[in-house]
């Protein structure tokens, strides 16, 4: 069964709630979250056009959701710059079941019209419900933006307008990737070829990719912005996304001629060369061939090319392979899915790439198990995919795409590149492998999900993720004779505050403390705090053995990774979110601990860890609450 989806409404109502209470109230539904005005369209400018809001009636006499079916011509590109979200809705509308998952049926312009439209979109492992009001950006009572072929079909309109909702404005909506639309629609993965470095089996990988019921694009690259949605002597427009429909192999003059079908989104302007619409080619085919594969062909934009015109032409091929769960239970050849989430926070997890050697082993780390090889194969073969998270929707806050990449330890590393989705196909011996997902500089922080797709079951694990403690019993004191100057200095300070009953306040030790660690040159800081001198039990140990020693850059401070080390060096291992979070709650913007936080913190921890042992006798690692729980208590964060 499809996994359900999540209404995204502010005020949390479902699109039956919402439509049930215009109905009642015979009043057509305005959003709330998403208005009819300007905002909802740009957030970097102006409008440039004098846009009128209108709904479907009032821009014709009898508008329908979908005429005679959803099809690929119903799809017309309008005046934003979105032909990568148009060729994905071109793609979608050959998949009946997952169209009907993204635009459901249960609506229309029929008596239970009330203004009111939803759409489903996968958004990081979850389905979203987004509705709308169907009030559309219009001039002169025409549609600008995304229209249909018929004047009176309005679903593709409200789709895009849906995807504008999610991603926070209609100028979101600029430039991008039909791979990213293509996994909104499916939750399936990408990966990418280069047509003129790809396997010499791309048309069998893309065959096979077609059956399996996989969406693909493709584009031709631009060298310089004035390229971009030029147009070439052969048809074809350059910087421009396309959608490919078909592949098919026919006999042509005694051997086999591999073709591919391809769409413009704009509906017009197509291929010219061998295998376009009326070529002579398709004069020399059996004819009820011909009639099967070219069907009522006109100028609508699709049209068929031979497979090596179209490696010479185009140069990037997008392939979107579908989840388990976008497929039904009967479907074969689905692909099985591993999937973690995790942040890239600076100063504990945002350790950048290998050329940064000090804190690249920061970077979250997943282990990889293959342990079965393919049908009639001694490999297994296994598609990566690393995404970052709301990206686009962060456009208006002034944040953009994260440069990001993927090591695989030992096979190689990702070239890093600024795009929503990196991924790229293995076929790996069965065996044990390391990722360590990266952003390229240090400190850049995102959320992001890594999906792991392979032909066989594999086994999948986030490394790091252990909390527990091997505490040493705290130092003897030196024997008098064997003590250091240091520590003669600190008896005969604390015999003088102390008096005759031998003991000291908290404050008192302040004093002293703050006397004594003033006077050291390789510690930086403004003063031991009255808590932190509540907790002192092995302040020789926490300074020499683990201060100084794991300060490796002599700052006098201890770094938010440095601190990551030393912590392991006492016997406490931490998890990636209690790590994350003692770098938010002590670091400072420079990811710099002081020597006083730095004593809170591990005093904290390791008092925390031998109460915990304490009262976990069955060591279980549970008290009422687990130690993660325990220690985020403990720790005030």
């Amino acid at each position: 069964m499809p996994a359900k989806s999540i209404s995204t409404q502010a005020d949390g109502k479902t699109f039956e709630q919402l439509r049930q209470e215009c109905l009642q109230k015979k009043k057509l539904f305005e959003d709330p979250d998403f208005p009819a005005c300007d905002s909802s369209l740009y957030y970097s400018q102006s409008v440039p056009i004098n846009f009128e809001w209108k709904r479907p009636g009032e821009l014709c006499e009898n508008p329908e959701f979908i005429v005679g079916g959803a099809d690929r011509t119903d799809i017309c590109q309008g005046a934003l710059g979105d032909c990568w979200l148009l060729a994905a809705i071109a793609s979608l509308t050959l998949h009946k079941e997952t169209l009907t998952r993204v635009v459901p049926n249960d609506q229309g312009f029929d008596r239970s019209y009330a203004g009111i439209f939803h759409f489903q979109f996968w958004q990081h492992n979850r389905w979203l419900d987004v509705v709308v009001d169907d009030r559309l950006p219009a001039v002169r009572n025409r549609l600008v933006l995304v229209h249909s072929a018929s004047n009176n079909e309005f679903w593709s309109a409200l789709l895009e307008k849906a995807y504008a909702k999610l991603n926070g404005s209609y100028e979101s909506l600029k430039g991008g990737s039909t791979l990213e639309a293509m996994e909104d629609f499916t939750g399936g993965v990408g990966e990418t070829y280069e047509t003129k470095s790809a396997p010499t089996d791309l048309f069998n990988i893309m065959k096979k990719a077609y059956d399996r019921g996989s969406m693909m694009g493709c584009s031709i690259d631009i060298t310089s912005s004035a390229e971009s949605e030029a147009q070439t002597a052969s048809g074809l427009v350059k910087g421009h996304a396309y959608s490919i429909t078909g592949l098919e192999e026919v006999n042509y003059r005694g051997k086999k001629v591999k073709l591919i079908r391809i769409r413009n989104p704009w509906g017009q302007v197509e291929w010219n060369g061998a295998w376009s619409d009326e070529s002579r080619e398709w004069n020399v085919i059996d004819s009820s061939e011909k009639k099967r594969i070219l069907q009522n062909s006109m100028d609508d934009g699709e049209f068929w090319m031979e497979f090596e015109d179209f490696k010479a032409n185009y140069d990037k091929i997008e392939i979107c392979n579908l989840t388990p769960d976008s497929l039904t239970d009967d479907t074969k050849r689905k692909w099985e899915v591993n999937m973690f989430e995790g942040n890239w926070i600076r100063g504990s997890t945002a350790g950048g790439c290998r050329n940064f050697i000090d804190t690249f082993w920061t970077n979250p780390q997943f282990k990889l198990t293959l342990l079965h090889a393919d049908d009639n194969n001694d490999k297994c073969s296994v598609v990566i995919a690393l995404m970052q998270k709301n990206r686009r929707a962060l456009r208006k806050e002034g944040l953009d795409l994260q440069t990001i990449g993927i090591h695989w330890f030992s096979i190689s590393y990702k070239t890093y590149i600024n795009v929503r989705e990196i991924s790229e196909r293995f076929t790996l011996p069965p065996g044990n492998y390391l990722l360590v997902p990266t952003t390229f500089q240090p400190h850049d922080e995102a959320d992001f999900i890594i999906r792991i797709f392979s032909e066989k079951a594999a086994g999948t694990m986030e490394m790091g993720n252990t909390v527990d403690a091997d505490l040493p019993d705290p130092p003897m004191p030196s024997l008098p004779e064997e003590e250091t100057d240091e520590e003669k200095g600190l008896r005969r300070m604390f015999e003088k505050i102390a008096g005759s009953d031998q003991a000291i306040s908290a404050r008192e030790l302040q004093q002293v403390l703050n006397g004594v660690l003033s006077r050291r040159r390789e510690i930086k800081f403004d003063g031991l705090s009255l808590n932190t001198c509540h907790s002192f039990g092995k302040m020789h140990y926490w300074i020499h053995m683990l201060f100084i020693s794991y300060d490796t850059d002599r700052s006098g401070k201890m770094s938010s990774y440095e601190l990551r080390i030393a912590l392991k060096a006492a016997g406490m291992h931490l998890n990636t979110k209690l790590l994350q979070l003692l770098g938010l709650r002590f670091a400072d913007e420079n990811y710099d601990i002081d020597f006083d936080d730095y004593l809170t913190c591990i005093v904290r921890l390791e008092n925390m860890f031998r109460v915990f042992q304490a009262l976990d006798q069955s060591k279980t690692g549970q008290v009422n609450m687990n130690i993660l729980q325990f220690l985020l208590l403990s720790m005030n964060v």
